[in-house]
């Protein structure tokens, strides 16, 4: 039922199944759970209890079944991994080696590993883990695990983000944007909200009105920006009074304080420059796709069905947020959902020519 696509159905006749076994049948209804939590994994619910999942994965290991214990653990691994959990899913896959089991395992490894690399910008690892999964999927012979390892292979070559620079932008692959992010350049990240420079990272996620001067600042170097200019983009203000110039001589100070030990702002007859102290260019790296709801198109590019409650474990934030999102998504006609209750699902073709790894929830590396 699950590969034709009854989720529900296959879900419940699994259930069933774990209620028929006796209390002597422990590894058989330990793979119904395994098997109840891979169709959680692929209709994007992802709050199923963990707990239960790695009971079952204890049992099947005390019984000698390496194989499913093994395909346990890539399930927790993947959904660790879909919500940003980079460390947790690394640990997951810690003293677990692949090579015993059979191809699709074997496949199914090197795609979390290949994740987990993409994810933190290593695209040689990334590279050398999805070509081992390529080889694996090959003797496997499944079709759909054949595609997924494609999917991943697009990643690569695609493009994943833009770099704005002198007024002139360009759009860059995944490992373009590692090597940017491992230069000298200094770096307004418009993915994670930070400013980067050798190493020093500095993180103005939590303060959006800051960070909109500094990209202001980073897409006009090494030209200075116009007060008026600045005021609509970090307060939305196209009429200025006093007070609005005068909130803005505040948070410039703010910035000069948050950056000082990598770049001045200095003042200029119309406006305010930025001045890095020792970066000898200054670059704004920015999503391939903006959109005010980016976050949420993204996780939804991967062309799987996802539940708000998916989404909001993923993102981070509150289910409510994340279906006022949803509804302004599907009122534009970029996203479309099938389903009712807590069965509904939300889906939209992935964004043609463009990789979302750096759309997604988790964290860039910052040291």
């Amino acid at each position: 039922m699950a590969q034709l696509g009854d989720l529900v159905r296959a879900k419940a006749l699994l259930r069933r199944a774990a209620r028929a076994f006796g209390p002597k049948e422990a590894v058989a209804r330990a793979r119904c759970v395994v098997a109840e939590a891979e169709i959680a994994l692929a209709s994007r619910d992802l709050g199923w209890p963990a707990k239960a999942l790695d009971a079952a994965r204890a049992t099947l290991e005390g019984h000698g079944d390496r194989a499913n214990a093994a395909h346990a653990r890539y399930l927790e691994a993947r959904r660790l991994l879909l919500i940003g959990s980079l460390d947790e899913a690394e640990r997951t896959l810690t003293g677990l080696d692949p090579a015993p089991f059979p191809p699709a395992s074997r496949t199914v490894h090197e795609l979390v590993v290949a994740g987990i690399a993409m994810r933190r910008l290593r695209t040689e690892a990334a590279r050398a883990a999805l070509a081992r999964a390529e080889s694996a999927a090959r003797h496997a012979r499944i079709p759909a695990l054949t595609a997924e390892v494609e999917s991943a292979l697009l990643v690569l070559k695609t493009p994943a983000a833009r770099l704005i620079a002198r007024g002139e932008e360009r759009l860059l692959r995944l490992e373009e944007v590692e090597a940017l992010l491992a230069s000298k350049a200094f770096v307004v990240d418009a993915c994670r909200n930070v400013v980067r420079y050798a190493g020093t990272v500095i993180s103005l996620a939590t303060r959006p009105v800051l960070f909109g001067l500094a990209r202001a600042l980073g897409e006009a170097w090494p030209g200075d920006v116009p007060r008026g200019t600045l005021l609509a983009r970090a307060f939305g203000s196209k009429l200025a009074d006093e007070s609005h110039r005068a909130r803005l001589r505040v948070e410039v100070g703010r910035l000069r304080t948050v950056l000082r030990t990598l770049a001045e702002v200095k003042a200029t007859k119309r406006g305010f420059a930025l001045a890095p102290r020792r970066a000898r260019e200054v670059v704004v790296l920015a999503r391939p796709v903006e959109d005010e709801h980016g976050a949420v198109l993204a996780s939804l590019a991967d062309g799987e069905s996802w539940s708000s409650s998916a989404l909001a474990l993923a993102l981070g934030t509150s289910q409510r947020t994340v279906q006022r999102a949803l509804d302004s998504l599907a009122a534009a006609g970029k996203v479309q959902s099938f389903g009712r209750g807590r069965a509904r699902r939300w889906t939209t073709p992935p964004v043609p020519g463009f990789t979302t790894t750096l759309l997604l929830p988790a964290p860039l590396p910052i040291d």
